[in-house]
């Protein structure tokens, strides 16, 4: 199974990603982006936040 992953460190809040894939991504109370536990994720959508992320900052992780 593979997972989104965002590196937080190169993350500028853009929001991109929620506007994609808003039932994956979300910004926390805290201001950072933070990852939806799902059972499986939406592979189009998530290629689509990682497509559009002008940080570059949003890979898959096989686990």
């Amino acid at each position: 199974m593979k997972i989104p992953v965002v590196e937080l460190m190169d993350c500028v809040l853009c929001e991109v990603c929620s506007e994609v894939a808003p039932s994956v991504f979300r910004i926390n109370a805290s201001g950072y982006v933070e990852i939806a536990e799902l059972a499986s994720y939406p592979e189009y959508e998530i290629n689509e936040a990682i497509k559009n992320c002008p940080r570059n900052c949003i890979s898959w992780e096989q686990i």
